[in-house]
């Protein structure tokens, strides 16, 4: 196994390779290293690499490991990226803007303690979209994160460097957030897995909840098993957490491996309600999956829930966010500038948080007689970098409603959902479907897309990557 394998290698795989004695934690560190040095000058992945620590822990593993493999927690010594939305302690924080670059986190959010506990390594902190506000990541004054199948094209946001790290192998797996697709779309632009879980799954602990539940911590990754795993590491109460489930009786990673004892009933359908069609290139990656999964045996029809009355009240709470960071109108970019004009009262806000749980409760009775609904993730593939730059904001607004409209609606129920890759476009631009679960039942999504991962396997590397 050469070293681009290596960095390909899912991020179980590595652990046990570790725990073999193939490799050392010492091994991975530096092959990541050494590709983010060589290559994400052009990609843009990364907006802090922390080297120097990165490698102190990983000799430090390397000298655990002389004791032997007993004992050790499920990802030792494996590297992992962390967003730049998610605080990690004594490690810069921007929030995709460079008025925050000198802001230095002073604790580890409640995710990034149990990624450390289970033995990961934290390489750096991912590019994000500023305030983590857009679904492109081309924050200003800050390195805008590349699709590494097509460099014109976004890697997607706001998890747009989480994704272009672990597609182009500069990260064997990463940690996401996902507010209106911001794991979901990003996975879909670079062709990795993207998890979404269901809302109070993982804790947003020490701080709390400002958007009203729309957003949740995620995953980034090349395999569904991988995702499951590392969901099952991040998930979890903590005391004084707004949201919260019982943990379920089984691991998700154990989902992944037991498989499907029964036919399931699916939903599809490849338009979404008020927005429109899916183009042709997402709307086949249903179709075609479809047929896959009548395939395997399960039970699929055309059926979607209506999402009429959820835009507006969205888009009001999603809009919020800008406002909570505390930044002057100055410092930031035209669009969120825009956005934080457009700031609403309380009463308006309140109203919106209604309206949404209102619809909620449609999404999920929905669901009554489904166990999934099969979607495209986004109505297009990715789009060219700086393509709405010189638009007008409410035109930009628009065209990112119109282009992840299957997402969000799935961020107001709770519901978890995931992104699996499928294929390429003629374009080459990766193309993939989203699968979307009951209400706190990770458990069958995740079970699903390894079945069709298994009965279709799709785990290119890009040629960016394959060329590095």
């Amino acid at each position: 196994m050469d070293s681009v394998d290596i960095a390909f290698t899912s991020a179980l795989e590595q652990a046990q390779l570790i725990r073999s004695g193939v490799v050392s934690p010492v091994d991975l560190v530096n092959l990541y290293l050494a590709r983010i040095q060589d290559y994400d000058t052009q990609l843009g992945s990364y907006v802090t690499v922390i080297a120097e620590q990165a490698l102190t822990e990983a000799k430090a593993k390397a000298d655990r490991l002389t004791q032997g493999p007993e004992d050790l927690p499920p990802f030792f010594g494996v590297p992992i990226a962390i967003k730049d939305l998610t605080s990690v302690q004594g490690v810069r924080c921007a929030y995709g803007s460079p008025v925050l670059m000198d802001n230095v986190s002073a604790y580890d959010d409640a995710v990034v303690a149990r990624i450390k506990q289970a033995g990961f390594i934290i390489l750096g902190k991912t590019s994000v979209s500023e305030l983590g506000s857009l679904p492109y990541t081309e924050p200003m004054g800050l390195p805008i994160a590349r699709n590494p199948w097509n460099l014109n094209h976004t890697a997607g946001g706001s998890s747009g460097g989480a994704a272009a790290a672990v597609a182009a192998g500069l990260a064997p797996i990463a940690q996401g957030s996902d507010g209106g697709g911001s794991v979901r779309g990003p996975a879909l632009c670079c062709g990795v897995v993207g998890l979404k879980p269901a809302r109070g799954r993982v804790s947003f602990a020490p701080l709390g909840d400002h958007q009203s539940g729309i957003a949740t911590n995620g995953v980034l990754s090349r395999t569904v098993a991988d995702a499951a795993a590392l969901l099952d590491v991040m998930a979890g109460y903590v005391p004084g957490d707004p949201y919260w489930l019982p943990d379920p009786e089984n691991s998700f990673y154990h989902a992944t491996q037991q498989g499907l004892n029964r036919s399931l009933r699916i939903a599809y359908a490849t338009t979404i309600l008020p927005i429109g069609q899916a183009d042709a290139v997402c709307e086949q990656a249903v179709l075609e999956t479809v047929k896959r999964l009548e395939a395997l045996g399960h039970q699929v029809e055309l059926a979607c829930p209506d999402f009429n009355g959820l835009v507006e009240p969205f888009v009001v709470i999603w809009r919020a966010g800008v406002g909570t960071a505390g930044l002057p109108p100055e410092a930031l970019s035209g669009f969120n500038r825009w956005l934080l004009s457009q700031a609403d009262t309380s009463g308006t806000y309140l109203k919106a948080v209604w309206a949404m749980q209102m619809m909620a409760r449609q999404v999920v009775a929905f669901f009554e007689n489904y166990d999934v609904l099969l979607l495209p993730t986004y109505l297009q593939p990715a789009i060219q970098v700086g393509e709405w730059a010189d638009l007008p904001p409410e035109e930009t607004l628009q065209r990112i409603i119109q282009w992840i409209a299957p997402c969000p609606p799935f961020n107001a129920s709770g519901q978890p959902a995931l992104h699996l890759p499928t294929g390429l476009s003629p374009d080459g631009l990766p193309v993939g479907v989203q699968l979307v679960g009951r209400p706190a039942d990770e458990a069958t999504i995740l079970a699903l897309a390894s079945q069709l991962e298994a009965a279709y396997p799709w785990q290119q590397r890009p040629q960016f990557g394959s060329a590095i």
